[in-house]
């Protein structure tokens, strides 16, 4: 090919290559009911480009010279239908008219020059698979091409002399090439319409093999196209009313309140307000008088109920985390702890807080002041704040400004047992599954019709699992027969509906055994897994795990980050966890013991904490494992 043929050849094939490039590469993320059957019509322009070396045109025409190039446009129209039973994979096929007309490049000699033009038009039938693995309405295709010539003439110019016209001899009659390309569906109508309407640019590159079955004539064909196609959404809502399942799982008995024992981590931080190098008052700061009857000991009396929303109890232990330290510096005479200080102040500022918090040490606790070392910098080895982040630095950016307590001596930070009382723990949630709902649904919602004739709805939510507390259900009444009613919404705005049925009873008494919950934290930038707690899994919590009894794991990230990624990663780090304790559980030889694990992501309504403090912030980012009594 001469360089004026491909300079032609450089943009479309450039095109090709940014509609490619452009293309995302996630995963197929969950999008709109479509059709199963499109029906429409494409209309391109086909780019030609010749390759030959003849100089034989038909028995009675021959060149004195060959002809080594050309190019040309062409039409292509065409009636065509697809197939999309999946989200990812389908097929199309056209059948129409496609022109592959062009002119060759001059040939010059013994001072004539002589041009020669083609008419090539074929019937092409074009099936291929269909592709579409992106979040966004981007899709591959490719396939054969099988054409049938229809036309085959040429013009045949000689300088001085009249022009010669025919037909290309030895042109075959069916050629079968290939096909690739890519495209882009927009959509011309509302979701919620019945039938969808979508145009679709497209580009294509079509190659295989020539045109004629002596001499070389190769053709390679870019197509620039435009397709417009009609789909009916109404196999696609039975589709969808098909696959949607729906169960729940309601708990055996809801019980009234009922004591559990935690381990509640000791986070080693001491927050500072902005500006300020002082202990901010949110913290339990003693006098030395109350200081000397306070005893890490008064935390395992039983505290007001624990609502399953935030806990306030649990961040009042925490803000008593310099009198727990004080305290146990005070048992644990040669323990020594380093206090760091960080500041986007700098250095000095970082240090004047950890000053302050060893002056809180010495002067209330009385603790030698040589067995605290204090330092400052500008950033904490663990920082919130990422290089080059610019995203929500209001939340993350007062999070590592801190001092972290740190000691030798690792069972100075031990974990704080502590007892409270739990009001609808989470065994007593009815849980509703709805398989299929993030795919296929845009919103449920969920109705509680009890046989008293009173009607509750909850909703409306978007993911596959929801938990609605059986209390609320059941309200003042201690038992009652309910009719579960799915209402779903799907993406094209049709609905579905879906029912069960179970009973509900709760108990007035506190539950006589005890419980148990463990808890494991995580830091702002993820280097923490929960491989890291696999110890303490495998020792402290699965040993308590009775055989035949029931766990709940439930994952929670704060509010920083993207939702659904929060979603996510809370619900992988409740699996992993509960992978790790099934394992410990085999080689143990208990059997029979009931999981209930799920990721609450950054949920308000569930999460432990609220999010307006960093050491709330911090707290959330965890994963919560529940030990129910039977």
């Amino acid at each position: 090919m001469n360089r004026r043929n491909a300079h032609k050849m450089s943009i479309p094939v450039l095109l090709l290559f940014l509609l490619f490039g452009a293309m995302p590469g996630e995963a197929q993320e969950s999008r709109a009911l479509q059709p199963e059957w499109w029906f429409g019509g494409s209309v391109g322009l086909n780019v030609n480009f010749y390759s030959p070396d003849f100089r034989t045109l038909n028995s009675l025409v021959v060149a004195p010279a060959p002809f080594t190039g050309g190019s040309g446009n062409g039409l292509f129209i065409a009636p065509l239908v697809e197939y999309r039973p999946d989200p990812v994979w389908g097929g199309m096929a056209s059948l129409g008219f496609d022109s592959r007309s062009g002119s060759f490049d001059d040939v010059s000699s013994g001072g004539v020059t002589r041009s020669l033009s083609a008419s090539m038009n074929y019937i092409t039938l074009e099936p291929s698979l269909r592709v579409s693995p992106f979040p966004s309405d981007v899709y591959l295709f490719a396939g054969p091409r099988i054409a049938f010539n229809v036309a085959k003439s040429f013009t045949y110019r000689q300088t001085g002399l009249s022009d010669t016209s025919g037909d290309f001899g030895s042109v075959r009659g069916a050629v079968l090439t290939g096909q690739i390309g890519a495209g882009i569906d927009f959509p011309l109508t509302g979701g919620d319409a019945p039938t969808q309407i979508a145009a679709s640019p497209f580009i294509a590159l079509h190659f295989g093999r020539g045109v004629r079955s002596e001499e070389s004539w190769g053709l390679t064909t870019v197509r620039l196209g435009l397709a417009v196609k009609f789909g009916s959404t109404s196999r696609a809502t039975e589709r969808a009313r098909e696959e949607i399942g729906f169960s729940i799982r309601a708990p055996r008995i809801i019980p009234g309140e009922r004591r559990v024992q935690e381990t509640f981590p000791t986070r080693n931080f001491v927050f500072f307000d902005p500006g300020s190098t002082e202990i901010p008052s949110r913290y339990s700061l003693l006098r030395p008088a109350e200081a000397a009857s306070f005893h890490e000991g008064q935390l395992l009396e039983a505290q007001p109920k624990d609502l399953t929303g935030r806990s306030r109890r649990q961040m009042t232990v925490y803000h008593n985390v310099l009198n727990i330290i004080g305290d146990r510096m005070r048992r644990m005479r040669e323990a020594t702890v380093d206090l760091i200080g960080s500041s986007e102040g700098g250095v000095w500022e970082g240090k004047q807080m950890a000053e302050s918090v060893k002056r809180y040490l010495t002067s209330v606790f009385g603790i030698d002041d040589g067995r605290i070392r204090t330092v400052g910098q500008e950033k904490p080895d663990i920082p919130s704040v990422q290089r080059g982040a610019t995203r929500e630095l209001d939340l993350v950016g007062p999070e590592d400004r801190r001092v972290e307590i740190a000691s030798p001596a690792p069972e100075l930070l031990d974990p704080v047992q502590i007892i409270s009382l739990q009001e609808d723990p989470l065994d007593s949630d009815v849980l509703v599954s709805v398989d299929g709902a993030e795919e296929l649904l845009s919103s449920w919602t969920l109705e509680a019709a009890g046989d008293d004739g009173k009607v509750k709805r909850y909703g409306p939510y978007v993911h596959n699992q929801e938990r609605v507390p059986g209390r609320t259900i059941l309200g003042d009444r201690l038992q009652g027969q309910y009719t579960l009613t799915l209402l779903g919404e799907t993406k094209n705005g049709a609905t579905i509906r879906k029912e069960e049925k179970i009973r509900l009873v709760r108990t007035e008494e506190q539950d006589e055994n005890t419980g148990w919950r463990f808890s494991i934290l995580f830091e702002f930038d993820q280097s923490k897994t929960v491989a890291t707690y696999k110890r303490f899994l495998t020792n402290a919590v699965a040993p308590l795990i009775p055989a035949g009894g029931s766990v709940i794991i439930h994952g929670h990230t704060d509010i920083v980050g993207e939702e659904s990624y929060n979603l996510k990663l809370s619900r992988e780090r409740a699996q992993e966890t509960m992978d790790i304790l099934q394992a410990a559980l085999a080689r143990a030889g208990k059997r029979n013991v009931r999981f209930d694990t799920y990721g609450f992501g950054e949920d308000v309504r569930r999460a432990p904490f609220e999010n307006t403090l960093p050491e709330e912030r911090f707290y959330n980012r965890t994963v919560i494992i529940d030990i129910v009594p039977e």
